[in-house]
């Protein structure tokens, strides 16, 4: 199993119901993209970064390199909204980095 947050975990196990209808709503949203599952991935990727929710990066970041994203566009998501938000970014660089290194 891919890692997922503690937090995450403790929703599955804790609150069931909720858990299967928020996976119901993302497995939708999925299907309403249009971007290829890699782009997606790299943006969303880009998205957690900008707002601090650190604690999904190892998960997405193993997927999105399972989907062919390089080290390099893996840091370069992270980096993306620098200009926007400022180097609060920059705590997510070591854990995506870390978690694309990892072979585990």
């Amino acid at each position: 199993m891919k890692q997922v947050s503690d937090a995450f975990m403790c929703f599955m196990k804790e609150a069931p119901e909720q858990a299967q209808a928020w996976m119901e709503v993302v497995k939708k949203l999925d299907g309403a993209s249009t971007l290829d599952s890699k782009t997606e991935e790299i943006a969303y990727i880009a998205v957690l970064a900008a707002v601090g929710l650190l604690s999904g990066l190892p998960f997405h970041v193993k997927h999105a390199k399972e989907l062919g994203a390089t080290r390099e566009e893996i840091k370069s998501a992270v980096l993306l909204s620098l200009p926007a938000v400022g180097n609060k970014v920059l705590a997510a660089l070591p854990i995506a980095l870390e978690a694309y290194d990892d072979n585990h």
